[in-house]
């Protein structure tokens, strides 16, 4: 099941940001290392280590290259080489004695700013257990005549449970930090989603105004040619039973015109009236099935009787119409509507037996323009989205076994009951 507005996935842009960084600090700190040993005197294979550098370097560069976005497992991967590599250039330069060794606490430090708790955590336990690896194991530096195998006293435990303690916090406070400012990131991508939502819908409600003041004349027009020919062709009735659904389908547009026209944002109670949420579902579903009169509709309502009330709103009207055109548009033989609630939530099921939605359709659902039908426009779900937001609903979409596609609203109650004011 997909539910529209989930949250972002961070930026592979950020990440490769963090690649580049990365990349550049483990190079200085590489040459600090190879500048200090050279100047001791440390015979370290630096042809070696110069080529391994180049190698994992031009890898990078070549995985910018390629299409697919970076992923965090794959910045954590990278960053573990680092911290291996690191950790062999202090095995040949001291190990644990080195002054350098604090480096090791780099790449920590990166994933817990950049990448999940989880990886944090998982390059806390690789730090240690390189840094207590070097403690063991190490070749001596030249100017430090210390005998590592008898060394290790009370002090030196110390220094490691100390190194420990550091790290254990870099991964909590730095990755909580870090946390802090992913949400931070995820909800200013939303703030920014929105608005541009709310541009699209202010610059679609301009149209829709404009259109709705053109139509006006021609819709005036045509019901007033419609009623004339019901006299002038009284003497068939079959035509005659046709030209009056015809004109009742006028009227219907110049009725959906007007309260177009004559809505506001702020006449909530007005524009609506109260009613059982069972009685105004069944109500829309009759009004709906009058304007499609060839689909073939089940309804049920398996939430409590009696049925709260609610304000009979508009706009959630528009938003199952649209859902219940769409299901007929898709198999106009079976369309079924299932409701229900409970004492926080309302939810409604429409279903159909069509085609069901693609991989493709899933994914872009509910965006501007995107349409799978021949001749849609592809403001239908972003209408309907647009609209839920207003109540604070969610939209999911599903296949259905068997063949056919699933659209589910769910509307918090409290936004939609009769208070004492309405």
């Amino acid at each position: 099941m997909k539910t529209l507005f989930l949250s972002p996935s961070p930026s592979p842009l950020n990440l490769r940001r963090v690649l580049v960084l990365k990349n550049i600090a483990v190079i200085g700190l590489t040459l600090a290392v190879l500048v200090v040993a050279k100047g001791m005197g440390m015979p370290l294979p630096y042809a070696v280590i110069a080529s391994v550098l180049m190698v994992l370097n031009l890898l990078t560069w070549v995985r910018f290259r390629l299409p697919w976005p970076v992923q965090e497992i794959e910045v954590f991967g990278q960053l573990v080489l680092d911290a291996l590599l690191l950790s062999a250039l202090l095995y040949l330069a001291g190990g644990a004695t080195n002054p350098f060794v604090l480096l090791l606490l780099l790449p920590l430090t990166i994933a817990s700013v950049t990448l999940l708790t989880m990886y944090a955590w998982f390059m806390a336990v690789i730090i240690v257990a390189c840094y207590t690896f070097l403690m063991f194991f190490y070749i001596p530096l030249p100017h430090f005549h210390i005998d590592h195998v008898v060394r290790f006293d009370s002090s030196a435990w110390m220094m490691w449970l100390g190194f420990v303690l550091g790290v254990g916090l870099i991964s909590y406070y730095v990755a909580k930090m870090g946390n802090t400012l992913r949400e931070r990131e995820r909800m200013l991508a939303e703030v920014r989603e929105n608005a541009l939502r709310d541009e699209h819908l202010v610059a679609l409600g301009a149209l829709a105004v404009g259109a709705a003041h053109e139509l006006g004349t021609p819709l005036g027009t045509m019901a007033v040619v419609l009623k004339e020919l019901e006299h002038e062709y009284a003497a068939q009735p079959e035509l005659v039973k046709e030209l009056q659904l015809l004109r009742e389908q006028v009227s219907r547009c110049k009725s959906i015109l007007s309260q177009m026209l004559s809505s506001t944002e702020h006449a909530r109670a007005e524009s609506g009236f109260s009613t059982a949420v069972d009685r105004y579902l069944e109500d829309l579903l009759a009004q709906w099935h009058s304007m499609r009169p060839s689909a073939q509709v089940s309804y049920r309502w398996t939430g409590p009787s009696p049925a709260p009330q609610i304000v009979a709103e508009q706009v959630l009207g528009q938003v199952i119409t649209n859902l219940l055109n769409n299901a007929a548009d898709a198999s106009e033989q079976s369309v079924e509507v299932e409701a229900s609630c409970n004492a926080e939530q309302l939810l409604i099921e429409v279903c159909d037996r069509g085609s069901g939605f693609t991989p493709i359709a899933e994914t872009h659902a509910g965006e501007l323009f995107f349409t799978t039908k021949e001749n849609g426009k592809g403001i239908g779900l972003f209408l309907v989205n647009a609209a839920l937001r207003r109540f604070g609903g969610v939209l999911s979409l599903s296949n259905r076994e068997g063949g056919g596609a699933c659209t589910r609203v769910t509307v918090p109650l409290a936004r939609l009951r009769v208070t004492a004011s309405t």
